[in-house]
């Protein structure tokens, strides 16, 4: 059971409300963690935007792949499941590679270097070495590629927070410590 207060509809404050219809519009529901963060509207916003605008610094799979591959690392199961799902059905990776980002690699090799690095900037909480700033860029990667790197990384760990904080309610098909449908 989620920990912290979810306003109901008729509570959910004004400046919220449009954020929840462009949300809905785009998934066709508003998951929990949104209605949640509603309760908040700059915080919502604050998260509704960095994801927004860091959707224009790395293509979508390669997004995806950090994403999942640093929910794994924090074991934030309800992030895991959102992301699987997003992942799946908007954002056309397949089981395989999807099961491939959770365990820090993928079946496309420079994504793989990207789950790689993406968890060692959690493992090692950004002191990672020159080894592994070596093998990412080794993968093709430019500097500005790794920060952009860093600051999705950086978005998920705000998310993957919220919702381990929060024990946030899994309103979407939830999935197993291996990756298959739970």
């Amino acid at each position: 059971m989620s920990r912290l207060s979810t306003p109901s509809p008729e509570d959910t404050p004004e400046a919220s409300e449009p954020i929840l219809d462009s949300i809905s519009a785009q998934l066709g529901f508003v998951p929990n963690m949104f209605a949640t963060l509603a309760s908040n509207p700059t915080v919502l916003d604050v998260v509704m935007t960095l994801q927004g605008t860091l959707s224009r610094v790395l293509d979508a799979k390669t997004r995806h792949t950090i994403a999942l591959a640093v929910s794994q690392a924090n074991d934030c199961d309800y992030c895991l499941a959102m992301h699987t799902y997003v992942s799946s059905e908007l954002g056309g990776m397949s089981r395989d590679d999807i099961d491939l980002a959770r365990a820090g690699s993928s079946i496309d090799p420079k994504r793989a270097a990207v789950a790689r690095f993406a968890q060692q900037v959690v493992a090692s909480r950004g002191q990672v070495s020159d080894a592994d700033l070596a093998a990412v860029r080794g993968a093709g990667y430019s500097d500005p590629q790794i920060l952009a790197i860093v600051t999705v990384a950086v978005q998920v760990l705000l998310t993957n927070f919220i919702n381990n904080v929060n024990q946030t309610d899994i309103d979407i098909p939830a999935v197993s410590p291996a990756g298959t449908p739970g």
